[in-house]
């Protein structure tokens, strides 16, 4: 039985929701669909009245592919909505604050990426999850990634054909380096020597500058390198990078103004010195990270660059060990970036301590919103905030803040 139903508002997940509720995917609000609604939910809708914002996606494989969830909608529309959520958050916990104009990144700007590989019994299939399916989806035309990483998928192909075990999958992450692809996979089969002189044969073939097989190197042609504001560093493999060059300087330039002309600075949860480093032209920098490998390849950055100030790094897991109020109190200015549940406990000592000022880089609004609610009852006040969509076309929003007390400048 089909039901007539007008799409109410977007959830967090981007599905349209309807009274009852319902939901149905790849909607926007005000539009009627029907079709037939089970457990809830219209998975395949046919669209009555569509909402102005409709557009058609740019990506020929938006109907089959999970990776966006938005690209029927226009980029006023999804610039909107993001702000939305934030400013959401931000009311949940009591708090509203000055939004600086949002920035999102091109299409085709994803150096990093996850793809999915599995054998077939027509041969090998790389591309990206369908929505809600464990099934992959061919993308050989994705408008989100950079062409870089498209070009690799013969490589992909080749790895998986060799390496997926018939009923396996392989995790394929592969990062745009300067001296070419970056590849760490996992999922696969047991590296034995046989294994490891394809795989190798593979790296030279398709020109790879790495390839790690779950811990192990496989080989490497020349160590892959990014570029941070203008300082090389080498990360370790399948590290965290920020998703695209271009938000990745967004950030980089909102954390800059946050902490203003701050002599000394602490980084919190510092990754391989994606702020730290550019940072370190001008104060004095401790970066705290809890992975040696990203700590090492952030000290050995600061090593080979020229100009930075003294730079100073500690392994830590900031979940259980936070740095204590009193270790922040020799720092002007702190900046903090954590996984997407927040840090609780860190935030705890930043309230505790006399540090001025907080430059605070977030994945997730919701605990974003309550670190800050924390720090707000401690006396800082939210100066401003900055969203940075580096996740186009996907629900995912990241930001930037300023959060201060005392009287120190904006």
């Amino acid at each position: 039985m089909n039901h007539d139903v007008e799409i109410e508002r977007l959830g967090h997940r981007g599905d349209g929701i309807a009274p009852g509720p319902i939901y149905v995917p790849r909607t926007l609000p005000g539009e009627a669909v029907q079709g037939a609604v089970v457990n809830g939910q219209m998975l395949d809708p046919r669209i009555l009245r569509p909402s102005p914002h409709r557009v058609r996606p740019p990506c020929p494989h938006y109907s089959a592919c999970g990776g966006c969830s938005v690209q029927h909608a226009d980029d006023g529309f999804v610039a909107k909505w993001k702000q939305e959520i934030v400013h959401t958050a931000l009311a949940a916990q009591g708090l509203d604050a000055e939004f600086r104009p949002m920035h999102t990144s091109p299409p085709q700007s994803r150096r990093r990426a996850v793809f999915s590989g599995r054998r077939t019994k027509k041969g090998v299939l790389v591309g990206f999850h369908a929505r809600a399916s464990n099934a992959v989806t061919n993308v050989p035309e994705c408008t989100l990634l950079d062409p870089e990483l498209l070009r690799v998928r013969p490589a992909l192909e080749d790895i998986v054909r060799i390496g997926s075990s018939r009923k396996g999958e392989l995790d394929l992450t592969v990062t745009a380096a300067s001296e070419g692809p970056d590849v760490f996979v996992t999922g696969g089969k047991p590296l034995d020597m046989a294994l490891r002189a394809e795989l190798g044969a593979i790296v030279g073939r398709h020109s790879l500058s790495r390839l790690t097989w779950d811990t192990e190197l496989v080989a490497m042609r020349t160590a892959p390198t990014v570029d941070f504001d203008g300082i090389t560093v080498s990360p370790p493999p399948g590290a965290f990078l920020q998703a695209t060059v271009d938000g990745e300087a967004a950030l980089r330039a909102s954390v800059r103004e946050a902490v203003g002309n701050a002599a000394r600075i602490a980084d919190l949860f510092a990754g391989c010195g994606t702020f730290a480093l550019p940072l370190a032209r001008g104060a004095e920098v401790h970066a705290v990270e809890g992975l040696v490998p990203l700590t090492e390849a952030l000290t050995e950055g600061w090593r080979r660059a020229d100009g930075l100030k003294p730079v100073s790094a500690d392994v830590r897991d900031l979940f259980r060990r936070p740095l204590l109020a009193e270790e922040l109190n020799r720092f002007d200015a702190v900046v903090i970036d954590p996984p997407r549940a927040g840090a609780a406990a860190q935030i705890d000592q930043i309230a505790a301590s006399n540090v001025p000022v907080v430059a605070a880089v977030s994945c997730n609004p919701v605990t974003f919103a309550r670190d800050a609610a924390a720090l707000i009852r401690a006396g800082f006040r939210l100066d401003w905030v900055r969203v940075v969509d580096q996740f186009r076309w996907s629900v995912h929003v990241e930001l930037a803040a300023r959060l201060s007390r005392g009287h120190i400048g904006a």
